[in-house]
C-alpha cells in the first residue's frame, strides 16, 4: 500500500506528464497550420485550406487543453474546495464546439467552390499539397498516440479530447491526400470541394461524441458500471468488519473521482474502530482509484443479526 507521500508523488508525475504532452501538441499543431496554409493558398485547394482550418482549431484546442490540465492539477483551495477537475470537462466541451465551428466553415468554403466562386485549383502544384497532407498524417498520428497514451495513464479527458482531435486530423489528411492524388490522375477538380465536405461531416461526428462525453461529467453522471462493481468488490473484501453498505453514489470531475456511501457497522462498535475501518477502506479504494475523494457515513446495525455478515463480530462484542 502506498504511503501518502508516494501517492502525492504519483499524482505530481501524472500532472507533469499531462503538461509536457500538451506542449508537444501545441508545437506540432503550430507547424502544421503554417505548412497547410502556405501550400493551400499556393495551389488554391479548398480541401487543403479546410485542413489548415481544422489544424487551427486543433491548435486552439491544444492551448485550451494545456491550460485545463495545468489548472486541474492544482490542489483544492478556498474557492474550489473539491478541486479543479471540472476545468478539464469544460475544456473537452469547448474543444467539441470548436470542431463544430470548423466544420461549418469548411462546408461554407467548399459550397462556394462548387458554385464556381473563388480561385481555381492549380494542378501544377498538386505535388506540394500531396506531400504536406502525408506529412500532416504522419505527424498527427505520432502526436495523437502520445496524447492518447498520456490520457489513459492520467485519466485526462482534456488530453483524450485533444488526441481525438488529432486522430480525426490523421484520417481527414489521408482523405485529402487520396483526393489530391485522384485529381492529379484524373484532372477532376470538383473532387477537391467534395472531399472537403466529407472532412467536415467526419469531424462533426467526432465533435458530437466529444460533446456527449464532456457533458456527462459536467452533469455528474455516475461512474461506469465496471468501476462501480470494482468499488463494491473492494468493499466486500472487508465484509467481516461491517454489516453491509448502501446508498453508494459516484461521479467524476476531470481526472478526479468522488464516491460516498453508507456503511452499516455493529451497534456497539467504538468510534475509534469505525474510524480505523474507514481509513483502511479509503486506502484500498485509493490504491485502485488514486485521485478519489471518499466520504463514508456510518450507521449502526438495527439489531437484526440473523443474516448479518458480521454476526460473529457482533456476538463476540456482546460476550455471546
Amino acid at each position: 500500500m502506498e504511503s501518502e507521500g508516494a501517492a502525492s508523488d504519483k499524482v505530481e508525475r501524472a500532472n507533469q506528464l499531462k503538461r509536457s504532452t500538451a506542449r508537444l501538441s501545441i508545437l506540432s499543431n503550430t507547424m502544421l497550420v503554417m505548412m497547410k496554409l502556405a501550400v493551400g493558398f499556393a495551389i488554391g485547394s479548398v480541401s487543403v485550406i479546410s485542413e489548415a482550418i481544422h489544424s487551427g482549431i486543433d491548435l486552439v484546442a491544444a492551448l485550451i487543453a494545456y491550460f485545463s490540465v495545468k489548472k486541474s492539477g492544482e490542489p483544492p483551495d478556498e474557492g474550489h474546495q473539491f478541486g479543479h477537475g471540472k476545468f478539464e470537462d469544460f475544456s473537452g466541451l469547448i474543444e467539441a464546439l470548436l470542431i463544430f465551428i470548423a466544420a461549418i466553415l469548411i462546408i461554407r468554403e467548399a459550397a462556394l467552390k462548387l458554385m464556381g466562386q473563388g480561385e481555381g485549383l492549380d494542378i501544377s502544384l498538386l505535388a506540394a499539397g500531396i506531400a504536406v497532407m502525408l506529412v500532416s498524417a504522419l505527424a498527427n498520428w505520432y502526436v495523437s498516440s502520445r496524447l492518447m497514451k498520456a490520457a489513459k495513464a492520467t485519466e485526462s479527458i482534456a488530453l483524450e479530447a485533444d488526441a481525438w482531435h488529432l486522430r480525426t486530423d490523421v484520417y481527414t489528411s489521408l482523405g485529402i491526400f487520396a483526393g489530391l492524388v485522384l485529381i492529379n490522375l484524373t484532372g477532376w477538380k470538383f473532387l477537391d470541394p467534395l472531399f472537403a465536405i466529407a472532412v467536415a461531416l467526419f469531424i462533426m461526428k467526432a465533435a458530437y461524441d466529444l460533446t456527449r462525453r464532456a457533458t456527462s461529467d459536467l452533469v455528474d453522471t455516475r461512474l461506469p458500471e465496471a468501476e462501480e462493481e470494482r468499488i463494491k468488490s473492494i468493499l466486500s473484501e472487508h465484509y467481516l468488519q461491517y454489516a453491509g453498505f448502501h446508498e453508494l453514489r459516484t461521479r467524476k470531475s476531470g481526472s478526479d473521482r468522488f464516491m460516498d456511501l453508507h456503511l452499516v457497522v455493529p451497534r456497539n462498535q467504538t468510534v475509534s474502530d469505525a474510524h480505523h475501518l474507514s481509513d483502511h477502506l479509503e486506502a484500498d479504494l485509493r490504491e485502485e482509484f488514486p485521485r478519489s475523494s471518499i466520504t463514508i457515513h456510518f450507521e449502526p446495525c438495527d439489531g437484526e443479526c440473523d443474516k448479518c455478515e458480521c454476526n460473529s463480530t457482533c456476538k463476540s462484542r456482546n460476550g455471546s
